[in-house]
């Protein structure tokens, strides 16, 4: 059994991912978090990877229209997100995966019940980048865990904070943790993606010590 945190890397087209993106496997699900209402949910890592976001990356090839009707028949094809962006992955072994399935569970509860905004009635209305998205709420998770040095408020600062504190701060020989990237599978419809920059100097330097430390000659979030 095995927790994975996916740092999705920014979609150059997007101005919106600027950041980029965070989504976390627990107990066999991929938990996403969004301002989208309809891209808030948990699915299969065949189906976080490499199905079309449900929403505007998603278009009937045949209407051109979305696929938000019916999620039981999501459109396979090129625009799954490992099509759209270079994903890194730090994997980590030894946690209570059942106590942090229950808490993104009760998260996804909380936003499916949320009241939608009639002005925005397609957006999770209570979406904060500063206190209520994706990255908030998986460090929420983990320090409900027990780990309260998990920090971090945007994507790529939370991804360097937690793959630091897991692989060179926590003195818990039952957890262990790796990091590994998966490469963007390039299409012609999809621009490669890019790393957003890291905004806190903290990370920076732990970003760094990973660099020299860890994995000294893996490009991707170390390069």
């Amino acid at each position: 059994p095995f927790v994975e945190l996916y740092f999705n890397e920014r979609l150059v087209k997007y101005p919106l991912s600027f950041l980029g993106h965070l989504a976390v496997l627990v107990n066999g699900k991929v938990f996403n978090f969004s301002h989208w209402m309809n891209e808030n949910e948990a699915m299969s890592p065949e189906e976080y990877f490499f199905r079309p976001a449900l929403g505007e990356f998603a278009p009937d090839p045949a209407s051109g229209r979305d696929n938000t009707g019916d999620p039981q028949r999501p459109y396979y094809d090129k625009f799954g997100r490992l099509f759209m962006r270079t994903i890194h992955v730090l994997s980590i072994t030894g946690l209570d995966e059942a106590k942090l399935s229950q808490f993104f569970l009760g998260e996804l509860k909380k936003i499916r019940s949320t009241p939608p905004d009639p002005k925005e009635p397609g957006k999770y209305r209570d979406f904060h980048i500063l206190t209520r998205s994706c990255a908030t709420i998986i460090r929420d998770g983990f320090q409900a865990l027990g780990f309260a040095n998990v920090r971090g408020v945007f994507p790529r600062d939370l991804f360097v904070s937690m793959a630091y504190f897991f692989l060179k701060q926590l003195r818990q020989p039952n957890i262990q943790a790796s990091l590994h990237t998966l490469p963007q599978l390039i299409v012609p419809e999809a621009a490669p993606s890019a790393m957003p920059p890291l905004l806190n100097p903290r990370n920076r330097f732990r970003f760094r010590t990973l660099r020299k430390n860890i994995m000294p000659d893996t490009s991707g979030i170390y390069g």
